[in-house]
C-alpha cells in the first residue's frame, strides 16, 4: 500500500500514493499558475471536466470556491462514500440521435 499524503484538498479523503493522485494547478499553467497540489485523479478530472481554465484562473482557484460550485458539490458528496483509491474513468458523453 502506498504512503498516505493527507487529505485531497476537494473531496476530504486520504490520498494514497499512486496512480490515484495527480497534481492540479490552482491556478492554470495556461493563466500563469505555478503553485499545484496533490489532489485524487477522479477529483482533478471532474474540476476540468466542468469549468474551463478561465474560469479556474479567475473565481474557482481556491478549494473552497470549486466546492461551492453546484455540480462539483454534488460530486463530492457522492465520491465521499468511495474508498481513498477509488477511481473509474468518466463516460464520453453520448450524442443524442436526431429525430
Amino acid at each position: 500500500m502506498g504512503t498516505e499524503l493527507g487529505p485531497c484538498p476537494l473531496c476530504g479523503r486520504p490520498l494514497i500514493d499512486g496512480p490515484s493522485v495527480d497534481r492540479h494547478h490552482l491556478v492554470p499553467k495556461a493563466e500563469g499558475g505555478r503553485r499545484a497540489v496533490a489532489m485524487h485523479r477522479i477529483c482533478h478530472r471532474k474540476i476540468h471536466s466542468v469549468l474551463d481554465e478561465r474560469a479556474l484562473a479567475t473565481a474557482y482557484h481556491e478549494p473552497e470556491a470549486l466546492k461551492a460550485h453546484p455540480e462539483i458539490a454534488r460530486f463530492v458528496r457522492w465520491v465521499r462514500t468511495k474508498p481513498p483509491e477509488f477511481y473509474k474513468r468518466t463516460e464520453p458523453a453520448r450524442r443524442r440521435r436526431r429525430r
